[in-house]
């Protein structure tokens, strides 16, 4: 340091910090976006996994096995609308069906946000 001169930062250093915290806080940001849309999507994705069980839950429960096909329709959990494709199908043991069931959110009913399968039995005749 030269006698007579203030002490302190150069302009070029000030501009050079200022970079880096805007760079830190960018990334940091995206960050925190990525992690509030992960969240979102995990939320939609778990609110299908429910539909989709309630619909085995529904074939399980009913007096008759379900009849071998496809249909699909519509379900409302959490406050979100979604849509159910369910595909019914044979097993070498007649007593049993398996029933395939795909969710996805109405607004994008070609994004399956979950899959499940399961096997229902015919109920046991008193």
């Amino acid at each position: 340091m030269r006698p007579g001169r203030a002490s302190g930062f150069t302009l070029v250093e000030i501009l050079v910090a200022l970079a880096v915290v805007a760079v830190a806080l960018a990334a940091g940001m995206r960050a925190l976006a990525q992690s509030a849309d992960g969240a979102g999507t995990l939320k939609a994705r778990t609110l299908a996994m429910w539909v989709a069980q309630n619909r085995i839950a529904n074939a399980e429960f009913a007096r008759d096995l379900p009849p071998a096909g496809r249909r699909s329709g519509d379900a409302s959990q959490g406050g979100t609308a979604f849509v159910w494709r369910e595909s019914v199908g044979a097993t070498p043991n007649p007593a049993f069906r398996r029933v395939d069931v795909e969710v996805a959110e109405a607004a994008a009913p070609d994004y399956v946000l979950a899959r499940l399968t399961g096997y229902v039995a015919r109920a046991p005749r008193p």
